[in-house]
């Protein structure tokens, strides 16, 4: 029975995930810097690169979230790791310079799909604070009654909702209208992207 699997936290695990959301991280500005110049087509597979990641922590969570938050070293490896991925594309999106975009051609894809899905997939997994949120949803909100199938089930609906947002995020601002009211603006809308992104990833540094 589906009402077997939904555990009674799951309405205010539900609404602490989604408010998450709202607040913009590595991922929102990684899919803003794409987004606005790719379009939908280019951007799509970031959002299931960053859907999966999310999967991944979600997994270890469930699976035995203690082996990794014991281990130190993979755990400063894997911040180490995220400052410097997050810096190298901010690095990248800061180089952006203003040309003319094809408005016939914007929406082929000029990013190949296997690089989309990496950079969403690096971006997700290599930001611990991932995992750090997900193990306090899980087991702050939903308490030490509830059941695998349960949490597996809060899991998949938690991932759903990241897709189906980033998705939304990468829509929105690869649509034509915003666009062409964004166009001789979106080379510092990238840049604006890439510098948020450079700054977390200093502060990460500096953090770790």
């Amino acid at each position: 029975m589906l009402s077997s699997l939904i555990p009674p936290a799951f309405l205010m695990l539900a609404l602490a995930h989604f408010m998450a959301l709202l607040s913009p991280g590595p991922d929102f500005f990684l899919i803003t810097g794409y987004a606005v110049r790719y379009r939908l087509a280019g951007s799509a597979l970031i959002c299931f690169g960053i859907a999966s990641g999310n999967a991944v922590y979600i997994a270890l969570v469930i699976g035995g979230w203690q082996v990794l938050k014991e281990s130190h070293v993979l755990f400063s490896a894997i911040q180490w790791g995220g400052a410097a991925y997050l810096l190298y594309i901010g690095y990248h999106l800061l180089k952006s310079r203003e040309r003319a975009l094809n408005w016939h051609t914007a929406s082929e894809v000029r990013v190949s799909k296997g690089k989309q899905f990496f950079l969403g997939l690096a971006s997700a997994i290599l930001n611990p604070k991932n995992a750090l949120f997900y193990m306090s949803l899980m087991t702050v909100i939903l308490g030490r009654q509830v059941s695998v199938e349960q949490q597996v089930f809060c899991g998949v609906w938690m991932v759903c909702v990241v897709l189906v947002w980033d998705l939304a995020v990468a829509s929105f601002l690869g649509h034509s209208r915003v666009q062409h009211l964004l166009s001789r603006k979106i080379h510092r809308i990238e840049q604006m992207a890439g510098g948020v992104l450079c700054l977390m990833a200093v502060f990460l540094f500096i953090s770790v």
